[in-house]
């Protein structure tokens, strides 16, 4: 018996062994490695791009988010401003189409804490329902935003919409600001309070008040006697209603087909009701 040549043979085998176990761990990724985004990623709708995080505060503080709060955050992303939010007391959600993005939000948000407050659902913004919020933060391309418009159009009077950066088309924004702080590029938040729905004839006493809306903004005529008064400064913000008509200055709250508030005229303020008949 050659030991010699034996002992060679079992040497190589063992090498050759090694090798191929250092080939093939190279080759496979690490089994518990996590998902780390990439800025410009393909994404469903858009490439992800990070939000910085003066710009979250902004948006948020504009929207003048509070504990009593429902928050929505359409296409969530890392989960920032979702998690922003819920430690600011908000329930907050994030709706987010990639899978690795989601999952690496609900580890960010175990980290901050706030897992009985933020919670991020796998899904399509234009397929989930929101209808519930009473805010919504957006970093969305314009084309995007008007698709999503008539959604928000016809959600409660007073919902807050804030976006990083982009608009909703000719849905001019109610506000708009710019961060400082860490923020380099995306910098501007847009701010819409969605409007209550005025557009119709109305009765007030012997008034008839025709209302053409668009968006917030609100024109028509106030009539009496064959007189026609033009609305001027016309506005909604929410539910609340400004316009003059002729020397009178009208506020009130619109609930539905009803409108309550009152009139200033020639110095004096007395209490005013509409009823929509048309």
């Amino acid at each position: 018996m050659n030991t010699g040549r034996i002992a060679r043979r079992a040497t190589l085998a063992v090498a050759l062994s090694l090798f191929a176990g250092t080939v093939f761990a190279q080759a496979q990724p690490a089994a518990n490695q996590e998902f780390q985004p990439e800025v410009g990623q393909a994404g469903k709708d858009v490439v992800w791009v990070p939000t910085a995080q003066a710009l979250v505060d902004r948006m948020l503080d504009m929207a003048k988010l509070t504990p009593k709060d429902i928050h929505y955050d359409l296409g969530s992303g890392d989960g920032r401003t979702v998690i922003t939010a819920a430690k600011r007391g908000a329930t907050a959600f994030g709706v987010e189409y990639n899978p690795d993005m989601v999952e690496l939000s609900r580890r960010n948000a175990v980290k901050e804490g706030v897992t009985g407050k933020a919670t991020f659902i796998h899904g399509d913004i234009f397929e989930t329902d929101f209808s519930k919020a009473t805010v919504i933060t957006l970093f969305l391309l314009p084309e995007l935003n008007v698709k999503l418009r008539p959604k928000i159009l016809a959600m409660k009077p007073g919902t807050r919409v804030a976006s990083n950066s982009f608009t909703m088309g000719d849905w001019k924004s109610d506000e708009s600001q710019v961060a400082q702080g860490d923020c380099t590029s995306y910098c501007t938040a847009y701010l819409w309070i969605v409007p209550a729905n005025v557009d119709g004839i109305w009765k007030s006493g012997k008034e008839e008040i025709k209302f053409a809306q668009e968006f917030q903004m609100v024109h028509g005529s106030v009539g009496q006697g064959g007189k026609l008064a033009p609305i001027l400064k016309g506005r909604l913000r929410g539910d609340a209603i400004n316009f003059t008509a002729g020397d009178a200055r009208y506020t009130g709250k619109v609930s539905g087909n009803s409108i309550e508030g009152t009139v200033t005229a020639g110095g004096k303020t007395a209490p005013w009701t509409a009823t929509r008949i048309k």
